[in-house]
């Protein structure tokens, strides 16, 4: 059930609840509405009844139909209940009576759930048996199905629909078509491995997200290449299916409705009347026809398209070639001769009229036009459009490489930057293209390929006179420096590139070369606040510039280096990182970055469950497509750590074998999470042996991270290692570059273990504040102090250590709540879930609270026992729990209190 989770959870709730409910299910022709009610029907218990009744076309003159086709076989039904429901000779009455009788029988006391399929079909007996089925009690759901494209008026259910609305408490369920991450998501489940992301963005466009047109095509292709798939001719049964929409139409309409398909997925009013020669009035008349069937719908100011892209496609196909040429070149022509601003629009109707020239031009114009308002999917196809007729144009090459590293497709995206380099005309272009592909190289991970450019780049910069090329070059260098974490290096390229920047006036490449700057003084602790200034004033430069990627970068890092004092600022931040890589459409910064960035400002929040929320969502939108590099699963080791942090193991044994599968993981990303998984189970002899392959590991991983070394110190603390492999992986695992307040946490937490409480007490008192660490951390930091103190029997002080990490870890679970709470117990104190004592008032039962007020209206013992027909001794004990209860010594007060409450 791809993309259809929620609206089951929301049904099987219904279902489970033993009680009457009504739930509509709407949605196109294909949608899922029929799936998803089998789907819900296989989750009832046993000992549900289950009736489906579908209606027909034509049902409207058959009475009874949809109850008729849901008892149809079952041999419990009375001949002559059935016969007296099909005598039109009886009253309405006394046949609609019948059929809640003949319901009532089949399922007597028992839960049941009752679906009337395609209520738009439904006769009006049915629909009047549907709304009295909805009146009655008992522990039943009532599901009806409809297109709501084919209600009119005049039709039973529309009256249906509305005193329903007025009568009862209505669950309507909606669905919608399939995302294009949920087409993707369908593609891999279909085919039992991630999606090509350009066969599933192709897929997604040509189906419209329709589930039902998707599997008519895989179902069409045997052995499911995808990549096939989105040039295979629609299936007979499919496409004979879709023509039906317009096969009654008169000649006029029929004539504008084939110039629609070959005007492309938008067509403009003005330019379908010049095309088709059709006046105002006539055109206006055939287009509302052709919305009310439903084959088109209004997209803009007069603008239409085709509600389902393979209708379009259906009507195309039966077109003669020469047909469809002349209509585009009548269609270029118009476009032409009035200065389209549309260059997709005319790059589509030259290449379909046989002009390559006007299509070459067009294709240039608008893949720099797209790629300036952040439409890479839609520059890759123009600039790809244009080389399949000149090959070797450098232009459309650089295009086609820009707009398919922002869209995500590394392996298009090195192939049209190679090109690009080998044919570059000039040293300026070389390195332009030499920049960008040391970038992908680098999301590749191919950091051979890195190594290899960066030297091509160094050549380069030695064969060039000072100026816009040398200075392009040397920025390279220095990102891919930076991201080979090279960082001394990284800041000289930098320096040198800005110094040339500002002595021939390139603010383009000064702009890039203070991205790499701030980006690589934000590495290090005592250096981070430079970086950071550098990229904040660096934004707003990159925006007035128009140059989105550089302001999304700059951002990206702002937001993953050390936190700002303030969340909002964080939220802001992400926001407008989002926003910027969105008009660059830089895919990879407006998805997976963007729900990776939610779920650290969640842990900055102390909000594990949103944070794991986040990343699932992320990944829930990006695993299914096939990635290379760092993008083939960008969510996994994150939420792996999270999935630990929460104590869901089971979860990350997955998440580990998913991340094993794929290639070029970073060294010490199996080995870590397979010690740390072996910690937390209490596996002591995995433990032992992954920690060896762990350490191995370290040796070629250039960066060290004081987060990663709490984690691993924090889970071989809990299974009990011994001391001495606790110092090896603190040497391992730290050194200089880590920020002091981390480096001082494990310093802490090795002297604690070694028993050196005075110590780790100050280690630990001296970051209980700090900012560097989210509020988890420090919580886990107080439990620590307090540990310590505890060790040299200072309890005050350890229970008000304990008491300040209690807020800390409010909203956190796992093991850091269950050191808290051992630390609780020790201390003597309730645990931290414990009910709060309930006093005053809010303490009496509701028999006491009765007593309570008789008191306060004066009544001695005796008149209570007369009122309440009870004893004078029971009214006694009533008033002295009462009185103990509110912590009161006299009635009197007794009567304050309650007259206060």
């Amino acid at each position: 059930m791809i993309g259809r989770d929620s609206e089951l959870r929301r049904l099987a709730r219904l279902a489970s609840a033993r009680e009457p409910a009504v739930a509509i299910i709407a949605g196109e022709p294909g949608i899922g509405k029929t799936r998803l009610v089998h789907e819900l029907l296989a989750t009832v218990p046993a000992g549900t009844v289950v009736l489906v009744g579908q209606a027909e076309p034509g049902s409207l003159s058959r009475p009874y139909e949809v109850l008729l086709d849901a008892i149809d076989g079952r041999p419990e039904v009375d001949e002559d209940q059935l016969a007296a429901l099909a005598d039109a000779e009886r009253s309405p009455v006394e046949r609609l009576h019948t059929g809640l009788a003949i319901l009532s029988d089949l399922i007597g006391d028992s839960p049941a759930v009752i679906v009337f399929e395609d209520l738009h079909w439904a006769d009006s007996e049915s629909a009047a048996l549907f709304e009295r089925i909805a009146d009655q009690r008992g522990p039943r759901l009532l599901i009806g199905t409809y297109r709501p494209d084919e209600v009119t008026r005049r039709q039973p259910v529309a009256g249906l629909l509305a005193r329903l609305e007025r009568r009862h408490a209505v669950t309507h369920v909606r669905l919608d078509r399939l995302t294009p991450a949920q087409t993707a998501a369908m593609l891999a489940a279909a085919t039992g491995a991630p999606a090509p992301m350009r066969a599933a963005t192709a897929l997604h466009h040509r189906t419209g997200g329709n589930p039902f047109f998707l599997e008519e095509l895989l179902r069409a292709l045997p052995g499911y290449d995808l990549e096939a798939l989105v040039e295979q001719p629609l299936p007979w049964s499919l496409a004979d299916v879709l023509r039906r929409q317009v096969d009654d139409l008169d000649p006029v309409s029929h004539r504008i409705v084939e110039a629609a398909t070959v005007l492309g997925h938008r067509i403009p009013f003005d330019l379908l009347a010049d095309v088709t020669g059709a006046g105002e009035d006539e055109l206006i008349a055939v287009l509302r026809d052709l919305v009310t069937r439903g084959v088109l719908v209004e997209s803009g100011e007069d603008e239409f398209a085709f509600r389902h892209a393979l209708v379009r496609e259906a009507i195309a196909d039966q077109m003669l070639g020469r047909q469809r040429r002349r209509l585009h070149e009548a269609a270029l022509d118009v476009l032409l001769s009035g200065g389209s601003s549309d260059p997709a629009m005319v790059a589509h109707h030259a290449r379909g009229a046989g002009r390559y020239e006007d299509m070459i031009a067009a294709a240039r114009s608008g893949t720099a036009l797209y790629l300036s308002i952040g439409s890479a999917y839609q520059a890759l196809q123009l600039a790809e459009m244009g080389l399949d007729e000149v090959p070797e144009d450098t232009d459309l090459l650089a295009g086609a490489a820009r707009a398919a590293w922002l869209a995500g497709l590394l392996d298009d995206a090195q192939r049209y930057g190679r090109r690009w380099r080998d044919l570059a005309a000039t040293a300026t272009d070389r390195a332009e293209s030499l920049y960008l592909l040391v970038r992908i190289a680098w999301e590749s991970r191919e950091t051979d390929d890195m190594r290899a450019l960066t030297h091509d780049i160094e050549t380069l910069i030695a064969q060039l006179p000072p100026g816009a090329g040398q200075a392009r070059a040397m920025t390279a260098i220095a990102q891919s420096a930076y991201l080979r974490d090279e960082l001394d290096a990284a800041l000289l390229w930098c320096d040198r590139a800005l110094a040339l920047a500002d002595e021939f006036g390139l603010p383009d490449v000064r702009l890039a070369a203070l991205l790499e700057k701030g980006s690589t003084l934000s590495e290090r602790p005592h250096t981070a606040a430079d970086g950071r200034k550098i990229l904040s004033g660096l934004v707003d430069e990159a925006e007035e510039a128009g140059e989105w990627v550089l302001a999304a970068r700059a951002l990206h890092t702002l937001v993953s280096g050390e936190p700002p004092t303030s969340p909002a600022e964080h939220a802001e931040a992400l926001e407008r990182m989002r926003v910027d890589a969105e008009r660059a459409g830089f895919e990879s910064l407006a998805v997976a970055t963007y729900f990776q960035g939610r779920a650290r400002l969640a842990v900055r929040a102390g909000d594990l469950g949103a944070a794991i929320t986040a990343l699932e969502e992320g990944r829930e939108q990006d695993r299914s497509y096939r990635r290379r590099g760092r993008w083939a699963d960008y969510h996994g080791v994150f939420l792996a750590g999270l999935y630990l942090e929460a104590g869901e193991f089971d979860q990350v044994e997955q998440l580990v074998a998913d991340l094993a599968a794929l290639p070029n993981n970073p060294p010490t990303t199996i080995p870590g999470l397979a010690f740390h998984l072996a910690c937390r189970r209490g596996d002591l002899p995995r433990a032992e042996a992954t920690l060896n392959d762990l350490v191995a590991a370290m040796a070629a991983q250039t960066w060290r991270s004081g987060e990663q070394a709490h984690d691993l110190i924090s889970a071989a603390l809990e299974i009990g290692l011994p001391a001495h492999r606790l110092d090896q992986m603190a040497t391992v695992l730290l050194d200089d570059d880590v920020w002091d307040a981390y480096r001082t946490l494990v310093d802490a937490q090795v002297a604690e273990a070694h028993g050196r409480h005075a110590e780790a007490l100050a280690g630990y008192l001296s970051i209980t504040d700090s900012h560097t660490l989210g509020p988890a951390i420090r919580g886990t930091v107080r439990v620590g102090a307090a540990r310590c103190l505890l060790a040299a029997d200072r309890r005050a002080e350890a229970t008000a250590q304990v008491e300040a990490a209690v807020p800390l870890l409010a909203e956190w679970r796992g093991w850091r709540v269950a050191q808290l709470a051992q630390v609780r117990a020790q201390l003597g104190m309730a645990p931290i879930d414990a009910p709060p004592a309930v006093t005053g008032p809010a303490a009496l039962t509701p028999r006491e609270r009765e007593v309570a007020v008789l008191i306060s209206d004066g009544l001695t013992n005796n008149e209570l026992a007369r009122r309440l027909y009870i004893s004078p001794k029971t009214a006694a004990v009533h008033v002295s729990n009462i009185l103990r209860k509110l912590g009161v010594s006299s009635r009197t007060e007794v009567g304050d209190l309650v007259g206060r409450h």
